[in-house]
């Protein structure tokens, strides 16, 4: 089974695993066709994290996510109080993407060619794709920003002089060929063969600071993955530079509550004052781990200090609020296959279109990440040469007392832990189905895809006196309508420890659970 926010994507990967295919190789396939389908949030020039639950029970990381560029210093942006978030000194980090993914395959112990494995998305890229309403919308609402960026942004996605349209052909023959490429040369051909001459050449033409140097020295990684025990159930995400760290302790702390019913008060309230907890922990100690020594798996583990966090949250009252919030565009996408492995993933060239960006001779579409660096000489995500940027990113695993595998996760920068949080504890703690999990309305503390405003926004469909009741509680409300993508869009597989499987996707999306 395969859910991804895109059905073409989910498709592909379903293909592979009827080929013969295992998890990671479907995700592979479903991550490089996310890269031509859904080209405003993801790409082969932003970064990905994957967790991988293996059928003998382990579960094990891969971080494909790059670091600031050699000549990516204070000097480079003398004169400016922050990075700027689009154009050439946007992209100052090395893509990490293709690099997870040949790490994952490695570890994986796979069948399939390369070739297969990315052959939809070739296709895609070549013959064309048709534009989806989500799509054109962002299109258009980025055109003004984006258009007179240099590279070939406006040539593809332009290219009569105005946004593609929902149902209009995006055609990329750059990228078909770039994929074709990795797929006869190789993966690694991306930072060390011949296809990494073309990529640092359009980089350095355009302005941006990455060199063949940074692409050659690159290395994706495979960190432990932090974990959480709670009732019932065992919690993984990935480890900083990402938000994992986050996504556990909500649910770690939340753990501690007396919450009765699936959406109500203390269901909300004390997820939203969870994440508050957990995002002021973050924001002090999450970065790359190179530069910092704050021991996040052992405040996991230490159930004293989660019991006197969780003594913080009032059960009646908000936590005066905002905190700095970040944002950020995403494609999480997860696949099970049939010899019990799961897999959860997720990939992202950061803001929509990334830096805006788009390398003339290869297509690929390059991230805008270290944008979130400080322009300072210490402390938090200060920017410096090698570093790796703060990530929203972080795709969530969990493994159940009764024999139950999870995978779940979804877009949308601050909104992730919570959207995360949302979808776990109805499904886990409330026994709400899977699918309905994800289909209920939600909520989002802070800022996140297209957003500024750092109220605690929550859908129509809720029972009305919720509103009114976190209102009075402190909380700063705004409805926000009906189920928009805002909110993110999230997926979850279920193995059951009999070999069942099931799979919801979300209706703010495009996706679609694909199963053989």
């Amino acid at each position: 089974m395969v859910t991804s926010p895109h059905h073409l994507a989910s498709r592909a990967g379903r293909d592979v695993l009827r080929d013969g295919g295992n998890a990671v190789e479907a995700c592979v396939a479903v991550a490089a066709t996310l890269a031509v389908v859904y080209p405003h949030m993801t790409g082969i020039g932003g970064d990905g994290f994957w967790l991988i639950a293996e059928p003998d029970g382990r579960v094990h990381a891969v971080h494909g996510c790059g670091g600031a560029a050699a000549k990516a210093d204070l000097s480079l942006y003398a004169g400016l109080d922050a990075v700027p978030t689009r154009g050439p000194l946007a992209a100052n980090t090395v893509a990490g993407t293709i690099s997870g993914w040949a790490m994952a395959l490695e570890s994986a112990g796979g069948t399939l060619p390369l070739p297969r494995l990315l052959r939809d998305a070739c296709d895609h890229a070549a013959q064309g794709v048709t534009v989806t309403a989500g799509g054109a919308a962002i299109a258009a609402a980025k055109g003004g920003e984006l258009r007179g960026q240099p590279g070939a942004w406006a040539a593809i996605f332009e290219p009569e002089g105005h946004p593609l349209r929902a149902g209009e052909t995006l055609r990329q023959p750059a990228l078909a060929a770039t994929l074709r490429t990795l797929a006869q040369d190789g993966l690694d051909s991306f930072y060390r063969g011949d296809l990494s001459h073309g990529i640092a050449a359009d980089l350095e033409a355009l302005g941006s600071p990455v060199a063949r140097a940074d692409l050659a020295s690159h290395e994706a990684t495979s960190p432990a993955p932090l974990h959480a025990s709670i009732h019932g159930a065992t919690l993984y995400n990935s480890a900083p530079p990402t938000q994992g760290f986050a996504s556990l302790l909500i649910l770690a702390l939340f753990d501690r509550l007396r919450a009765q019913a699936a959406d109500g008060f203390d269901h909300v309230h004390g997820l939203v004052e969870a994440t508050k907890q957990a995002f002021l922990l973050r924001d002090r100690h999450v970065g790359d781990p190179a530069f910092h020594d704050f021991d996040h798996q052992g405040l996991l583990d230490d159930e004293a200090a989660l019991d006197a966090l969780a003594a913080r949250i009032d059960p009646a009252a908000a936590l005066p609020w905002p905190q700095p919030s970040a944002q950020g565009d995403t494609c999480w996408f997860a696949a099970a296959d049939g010899e019990g492995r799961v897999v959860s993933c997720i990939q992202s060239t950061y803001f929509e279109f990334g830096s805006g960006i788009v390398l003339p001779r290869t297509g690929i579409t390059w991230q805008n990440r270290g944008s979130s660096f400080r322009l300072t000489r210490e402390g938090w995500n200060a920017l410096m040469p090698g570093r790796k940027p703060f990530h929203t990113l972080n795709p969530a695993l969990a493994r159940f007392d009764d024999g139950r595998v999870m995978a779940y996760g979804t877009m949308g920068g601050e909104g992730q832990p919570q959207t995360q949080a949302a979808i776990f504890t109805r499904y886990a703690r409330f026994g709400v189905d899977l699918q309905d999990a994800i289909a209920r309305p939600r909520w989002l503390l802070g800022r996140t895809w297209g957003e500024e405003s750092t109220t605690l926004k929550l859908e129509d469909g809720f029972d009305e006196g919720l509103y009114p009741a976190l209102a009075q509680a402190g909380h700063d409300v705004e409805r926000a309508g009906p189920l928009t993508a805002t909110m993110g869009h999230a997926g979850a597989i279920v193995r059951h420890g009999d070999g069942r499987v099931e799979g919801a996707t979300d209706p703010r999306s495009d996706g679609e659970v694909a199963a053989w």
